[in-house]
């Protein structure tokens, strides 16, 4: 079946129009009332909530604050692609226990690992490169992308 289209999702989560279409009003404004996103939708509020605490349950959506890292004091970001010898599991699992680590993924390129990382400062993430990544068993090689603008973040994907 064609991607778009209601087709089961890993894990058998199948999502019809209206639950894209509530995590569409929800993607907009996490605290949109559900009465609201019923009025929107063509649901009554009680089955807006447990559309939404079905979704919350099987994994498909979360509802979090998102913050704008150089708001919050934390002024340096940065993508490290890394090259693996040997299991890429256990490198990645030890990415995903680093506080800075804010995403990280095994992949297939010119990197096996990428690891999305936020730091106060440069002398932070010379630190967690230089003190922690490379001490990690298997790293062969860190390369930082230093982010220096930002001109999208998006967290609309998944319902298109």
């Amino acid at each position: 079946m064609p991607r778009g289209h209601d087709a089961p999702q890993r894990g058998g989560v199948v999502l019809d129009e209206i639950s894209k279409r509530i995590i569409e009003q929800l993607q907009q404004d996490g605290r949109r009332p559900y009465g609201a996103i019923g009025q929107a939708v063509g649901l009554s509020e009680a089955a807006v909530r447990q559309r939404v605490a079905r979704l919350i349950q099987a994994g498909v959506i979360q509802i979090v604050a998102v913050t704008d890292p150089m708001q919050v004091g934390y002024f340096r970001q940065a993508m490290l692609g890394l090259k693996v010898d040997g299991p890429l599991q256990p490198v990645a699992e030890a990415l995903a226990e680093l506080p800075e680590a804010e995403y990280v993924l095994v992949c297939a390129g010119r990197f096996d690992v990428l690891c999305e990382v936020v730091c106060v400062d440069d002398a932070e993430l010379l630190e967690l490169i230089s003190q922690r990544v490379r001490a990690i068993p298997g790293v062969r090689e860190v390369e930082a992308m230093i982010y220096l603008k930002l001109y999208k973040q998006s967290y609309q994907w998944g319902v298109r």
